[in-house]
């Protein structure tokens, strides 16, 4: 493995075998959904889930840094009238693996499709659970930030003197607020609930998620240079994006289709795409081989 971008088609079990142990900064991925149809991408059923899921969670462990972090995009889905708890599981056992469960993350689908159910609504939001493997991890979260809003055109104009002290919660919870901290500010930290549109665009793939959704935690977790691991790419967004981000991007696939799809997408955007601004990519400078 050179210091660059690159996919690999394979079980993510056993390819993983082959990376160096603590060489990631990033692992961002969206697994298979547990599916009891056979046709369905994975058609894992919920019940063999998270015995399929561990040793898959054991190499990341090993290959993930002990100052990176495990973000795991997922949603239960409804079994036989009910939702399965294979998510609640995976969670509890990916815990006694050794991993953290340092945050949860809420992706918001602000144009998820509309349907009808007899027993539920539409699903309109996703899990991102955040594992680590020790307490003390990279986070950078000035590069998140986002503008305070017109809230504060007003609210600051007239501060009442418990605006200016830490005033309490009514209610004795320990918790209170000093309003008076937000005077001269533009930016604020955002909320762990991440507003995002579905993926419009045809990407051939039966579950791609925006580009926004890997970048918002590439920002988060990441400085240029470093590396993002995607064990269950797909059609390839997190390595693409982490790419143009000046990144390095490594995405493992086991459906040929799906690897062709990303392999075609990733050449292309190796030649034709620019990073955006923002961004101001520079040569990647690494002495340790990932592969």
């Amino acid at each position: 493995m050179n210091n660059k971008t690159k996919i690999y088609l394979g079980d993510a079990k056993e390819v993983l075998k082959d990376f160096e142990s603590n060489s990631v900064d990033l692992i961002f991925t969206s697994p298979p959904y547990a599916d009891r149809r056979k046709n369905t991408y994975g058609g894992i059923k919920p019940e063999d889930y998270v015995d399929w899921f561990l040793p898959i969670g054991q190499q990341l462990f090993r290959v993930l840094k002990p100052s990176g972090t495990f973000i795991l995009n997922i949603k239960e889905k409804a079994d036989r009238g009910e939702r399965h708890t294979y998510v609640i599981e995976l969670v509890l056992a990916l815990k006694r693996q050794g991993w953290l469960w340092t945050e949860e993350f809420i992706w918001h689908k602000k144009n998820s499709y509309p349907g009808k159910w007899p027993n539920r609504f539409r699903d309109s939001w996703e899990h991102l659970y955040q594992f680590n493997k020790t307490r003390s991890f990279n986070m950078y979260q000035e590069e998140v930030m986002i503008p305070i809003g017109d809230w504060a055109n007003g609210r600051l104009k007239k501060l009442s003197e418990t605006d200016k002290i830490r005033d309490n919660a009514k209610n004795l919870s320990g918790f209170g607020k000093n309003v008076s901290n937000w005077l001269g500010r533009n930016y604020v930290y955002p909320t762990n609930v991440l507003h995002l549109a579905t993926e419009c665009s045809n990407k051939n793939h039966s579950a791609a998620f925006p580009d926004e959704l890997p970048e918002w935690f590439i920002k988060l977790f990441t400085k240029e240079g470093e590396v993002v691991l995607d064990p269950f790419m797909g059609s390839g967004t997190t390595v693409i994006v982490a790419n143009n981000m000046g990144r390095i991007g490594l995405g493992i696939e086991i459906v040929k289709e799906y690897f062709d799809l990303a392999d075609n997408q990733l050449r292309q955007n190796l030649f034709v795409a620019e990073p955006k601004d923002s961004y101001d990519k520079t040569k990647i400078k690494r002495s340790k081989k990932v592969h």
